[in-house]
């Protein structure tokens, strides 16, 4: 079993006399600044002048600064911008500044995993990474609970890196809920292969094809979508809440016993064996060299593929049915 570290656990000391500049104010950016502040961390934040976020960041009272001048300032980095300009905001702007007894903090592993970032061996490199999106880490911790999270650390310069990492996650109000120990590769590589063959890639296949077998069957295509689409929040709160077989006690036995032996028949050992392949070119860094080249061309492909999802049938159909239910405006 793996350790999981509460509140009780983990002290904040490590911090005290620390400046944390916060690289970004999107959605972690944000969340994880007003945490921090909020768990009297003195927080910084290093942002593009011309960026639509400095006077945002300004106006809720933050010091903001050029990165450049913030990775200065700092004495832990934390690195909350898209992984696809991470290594040249870390070249141009922070590398300069990395000398010895800082620390470089990730909320994903990726950059350094795949030495798309190579920070110096005199540095902490650690990463603390909650497991929900920014607004509802912000929400959590406002509720006086918090967001799960994990943390790893790749370099340990200073022999604090874990403390550092495991003040970070309680100033973030993470170990009120509980926070896993992991590294960088478990880290980069699971969440990889989770988006691509369940959270992302698999979901929206599965949706796409009951959808269209419905509506090739001759199923009103806004039936289809309430049975193919609509109804999955549905199921995946249940999951959410309960697990699986809470869910299934939820259901009816006709629901239950079709899912039960049908649902096998359709997610069968083939589409296991094209996960396992996912979990190759992930390991190898095949899809990471892949996904490098693609963003450094300017995303051509990502756009096309975004074009062929937003022009389908069941989007259309999706945004009459939000409307109508009054979800979407």
């Amino acid at each position: 079993m793996v350790k999981v570290y509460y509140d009780s656990d983990v002290g904040l000391d490590v911090l005290k006399g620390k400046t944390v500049s916060v690289i970004g104010y999107g959605s972690q950016g944000r969340a994880q600044a007003l945490n921090l502040r909020d768990s009297n961390v003195n927080v910084i934040l290093g942002l593009r002048p011309e960026g639509s976020s400095w006077k945002r960041a300004k106006e809720e009272g933050f010091e903001v600064y050029p990165i450049d001048e913030a990775a200065k300032r700092g004495n832990i980095i934390l690195m909350l911008i898209p992984d696809t300009v991470q290594p040249k905001v870390y070249e141009q702007y922070i590398s300069p500044f990395m000398g010895e007894g800082k620390t470089l903090c990730f909320a994903h592993g990726f950059n350094i995993h795949f030495k798309q970032i190579v920070p110096p061996p005199t540095v902490d490199v650690i990463m603390v990474a909650p497991k929900s999106p920014g607004p509802r880490v912000r929400e959590l911790y406002q509720e006086g609970f918090g967001t799960p999270a994990l943390i790893a650390v790749y370099q340990n310069a200073s022999g604090k890196a874990k403390e550092t990492a495991l003040a970070l996650a309680k100033a973030l109000g993470c170990t009120r809920a509980g926070v896993i120990e992991t590294t960088f590769k478990d880290e980069t590589e699971s969440d990889l292969i989770g988006e691509q063959t369940v959270l992302v890639g698999g979901l929206i296949e599965l949706i796409k094809k009951g959808f269209e077998v419905l509506v090739e069957a001759g199923y009103p295509p806004e039936l289809a979508y309430f049975e193919a689409c609509n109804e999955a929040k549905l199921i995946m709160d249940l999951i959410y809440k309960s697990g699986i077989s809470g869910m299934l006690r939820a259901v009816s036995d006709t629901a239950k016993y079709g899912g039960l032996t049908v649902g096998p028949k359709v997610i069968d050992e083939h589409v296991k064996e094209n996960m396992r392949k996912v979990v190759k070119t992930v390991q190898s860094g095949e899809f990471a060299k892949e996904w490098i080249e693609e963003s450094k061309s300017g995303l051509k492909n990502l756009k096309a593929l975004m074009k062929e999802i937003e022009e389908h049938q069941i989007e259309k159909v999706g945004r009459f049915i939000r409307k109508t239910a009054g979800i979407e405006k």
